[in-house]
């Protein structure tokens, strides 16, 4: 009789899901503590101990797997707060960073100051020596430039070193030797190699991958120590898997070897766990927190994964789940700008002071406020009652900004309410109609505690009109984790054209790679029944600029002559499925190989689906005046606990539903019924 749990540390909430012996979830909210993160986690697990009403040291014995979701890396990125890194390069070569692959956007904006590169000059040192593409040594490694850069970081104060040279993909001995003439000088300051993180032929992306991967090592090594001292001192003796960015987990001791890949890691969850509720459908995840709005999407059940996911200025570098975020969660600040009018975000109360209705301290309006005074919140029924809220502070912050327009609080508060929502419109917007997705293929599944009150309306803008609401939604991304497998990515750079393609060159880079991959595997303790390896190529016409990425599986790990034809093929049909174009008479040229490693999670959860549900009509508990659009005001509307709704109970909108961590906003043209499965399905549109 074991319990499994999910920690996913946010911005105002620590949220801790616990799956219980009898297959029950129960979510369990805590304050986030910042700077102290471990705080928090510790607290999560301690009041879901209360919650089954045990000591936290019994509750501990009984836990068999926690897993972890943390936004420390990315925190630590978004406000500049990492180690300070020095970065080694070719002589010659000292800009990449700074030129970047130029900037995304404005391109013709003249009077846009050029971003300061991530690492700066003074600790960019040029060493001599060079290899070509080939991998043949042009100059051999200047040795005593190695020293005297060194020698110089250290004397700087710097925290870690990242090394990237040219063409290091082809032939790493330069930067192997590097790095053992830092250990002999200096054995305790981490080194990031760039041919072992990421070896991929995009110079900047490699570059910066390896520099952001050096400058989190401190603070994630430190992080996750501090984390399992503490589990150790409560007497938790178990597994802890933490989340990377592709969805997966992997075991502390691989993510303090490789940080990078624990940036934005605990929004990859949501899809995860969007994958499992519906899988093989088309879908946009939108999970809004405490201080961000987060969408994914799914395509045909598989999340979309980004090579060109930014943190600020800055590329990271490296593959992820594509996860966007925006500033419009319910923490966001509302104000005026210099022109008059209203905006909402990006800046956030965050969990310190959090909104004025928390009663903390808070002194700026914010969408938390705004919802409390549209009638959407209960002040006695929020998180089930523990915590109450102080209608009368939500006022007092929301009055000088509606003096300010010239509006009623409650007009304020609805403006406030439809900005946030234009906001996450224009995110979801960004993801699929500027993609070339027609959002109205797909089904929406909701995250966050707050989502379920926006969600109707951002649905009805996008003309999507089947929404899914598990009742687990405030913990979506904790549930991803609790259902996620062990993921590692290995990638290896080598040209083949499809008219001079050599065979055993190609398998003995795909032996390497599966010898990698089922290293981590066997070093996470995952039993073969359990290893699972997933083949990728990235691959473009001859004379285009960019790849796009391919999946394969070759037999027994190798391709033959034979299966080069059908490789070719492949990636003549996924280019035409994403361009629409196809050129069958080109050459393809094939740049990159990777071996996806996955230990898949024993005891897998049972999809859920939307399953049809017996329709019975369901009793509300009360009533309350609440602000709906379709009426342009404040009307008495029915309200439903969902503690006493049953699977098959329908209810029409208008009305409110009110779990213990999220309330649903059911609008006029809406109809809800909970299934079988505990999730509420929402269908817009004619419901008579």
């Amino acid at each position: 009789m074991t319990y499994e749990l999910c920690i996913d540390i946010g911005g105002t909430f620590t949220d801790c899901l616990v799956e219980a012996p009898d297959g029950g979830r129960h979510i369990f909210k805590v304050p986030t503590t910042p700077g102290v993160f471990q705080n928090g986690f510790m607290n999560a697990i301690e009041t879901s101990a209360e919650g089954f009403g045990m000591t936290l040291a019994d509750f501990l014995q009984k836990v068999d797997r926690i897993v972890h979701g943390s936004t420390v890396s990315t925190n630590a990125l978004v406000e500049r707060k990492v180690a300070r890194t020095g970065y080694l390069c070719n002589a010659g070569h000292l800009d990449v960073l700074t030129i970047r692959e130029a900037l995304p956007k404005p391109v013709f904006d003249w009077r846009l100051d050029y971003p300061d590169p991530y690492v700066s000059r003074g600790r960019t040192f040029g060493i001599t020596g060079r290899m070509d593409a080939a991998g043949n040594e042009l100059e051999p490694l200047d040795e005593a430039s190695v020293v005297a850069a060194v020698d110089a970081l250290r004397a700087g104060g710097a925290e870690a070193i990242g090394v990237a040279y040219l063409w290091s993909i082809s032939n790493p001995a330069h930067e192997i030797r590097t790095r053992e003439i830092i250990a002999d000088m200096w054995p305790e300051v981490p080194v990031t190699l760039s041919h072992e993180l990421n070896p991929i032929g995009r110079e900047y992306r490699r570059t910066i991958a390896t520099v952001i991967d050096a400058s989190l090592q401190p603070i994630v090594s430190s992080y996750v120590r501090a984390l399992t001292g503490a589990l150790d001192a409560a007497g938790y003796d178990k597994d802890l898997l933490l989340a990377n960015c592709m969805g997966g987990m992997m075991p502390p001791e691989e993510l303090i070897r490789r940080p990078i890949y624990s940036v934005m890691s605990g929004p990859t969850l949501a899809p995860m766990a969007a994958q499992q509720l519906l899988p093989g459908r088309n879908l946009i995840v939108a999970d809004m927190g405490g201080t961000t709005f987060d969408v994914s999407a799914l395509r045909d059940g598989a999340p979309v994964v980004s090579p060109e996911a930014w943190i600020g200025p800055d590329m990271l570098g490296m593959a992820k789940i594509d996860v966007r975020s925006v500033g419009a969660g319910g923490g966001s600040i509302a104000w005026v700008d210099a022109g008059g009018m209203l905006r909402v975000g990006p800046h956030s109360a965050a969990a310190v002071p959090g909104p004025a209705c928390y009663g903390r301290g808070g002194t700026q309006p914010t969408i938390t406020d705004a919802n409390l005074v549209l009638g959407y919140l209960d002040p006695d029924h929020f998180l089930g009652g523990s915590m109450p809220l102080d209608r009368a502070a939500a006022e007092s912050v929301l009055s000088p900004l509606a003096e300010t327009l010239g509006l009623s609080i409650e007009a304020l508060s609805h403006a406030i309410f439809t900005t946030s929502n234009n906001t996450m419109v224009g995110l979801i917007t960004d993801m699929t109609v500027k993609e070339g997705i027609d959002p109205r293929d797909s089904s929406i599944v909701v995250g966050g505690g707050a989502t379920a009150l926006h969600i109707a309306e951002i649905a009805r803008e996008m003309g999507i009109t089947e929404i899914l609401i598990p009742r687990f939604a405030a913990g979506l991304s904790a549930f991803g984790g609790l259902i996620s497998d062990m993921r590692r990515e290995e990638v290896a750079s080598q040209l083949h054209a499809s008219d001079a393609f050599d065979v055993d060159r190609v398998n003995g880079v795909l032996d390497d790679l599966y010898a990698a991959g089922k290293a981590f595997l066997d070093r996470a303790g995952v039993p073969e029944e359990r290893q699972r390896f997933d083949y990728v190529f990235l691959a473009r016409y001859r004379y285009q600029s960019w790849e796009i990425e391919v999946p394969f599986m070759p037999t027994d790990g190798h391709i033959t002559e034979a299966d080069v034809e059908a490789l070719v093929a492949a990636f003549h049909d996924m280019h035409e499925r994403v361009y629409s174009v196809r050129m069958d008479g080109d050459v393809v040229e094939f740049t990159t190989w990777k071996v996806r490693a996955t230990g898949v999670r024993p005891g897998r959860i049972a999809p859920a689906g939307m399953p049809a549900a017996t329709s019975r009509s369901a009793t509300p508990k009360l009533s309350r005046r609440v602000y709906m659009h379709e009426r342009s005001g404040m009307v008495e509307c029915p309200v439903y606990f969902g503690e006493e709704l049953r699977p098959g109970d329908t209810l029409d909108g208008p009305a409110i539903i009110e779990e213990p961590t999220t309330t649903i906003l059911v609008p006029q043209d809406a109809r809800v019924t909970l299934d079988s499965e505990d999730n509420y399905q929402m269908l817009l549109g004619d419901v008579a």
